[in-house]
């Protein structure tokens, strides 16, 4: 039974970076998108964008680490 909590965690740590990634990537493209469109809130478009990737990793970081918790636990 131990193997399958183990196992469950690292599909868990596996979900946990693609999402991570693929959610950073559309944030990234986006602001782009936005920039291009409207290059005089450049600023404005980064700050967004940084604040919204950070966010996005520590619930990643959290993630795997509640994973990784279970997997060691």
């Amino acid at each position: 039974m131990e193997t399958i909590g183990i196992m469950g965690a690292g599909i868990g740590a596996g979900l946990v970076a693609l999402g991570a990634g693929l959610g950073i990537g559309r944030i990234g493209g986006s602001a782009m998108d936005g920039i291009s469109r409207q290059p005089e809130a450049t600023a404005k478009i980064q700050t967004a964008m940084i604040i919204s990737a950070a966010l996005i990793e520590g619930v990643a970081f959290f993630a795997a680490v509640i994973c990784l918790l279970i997997a060691l636990g």
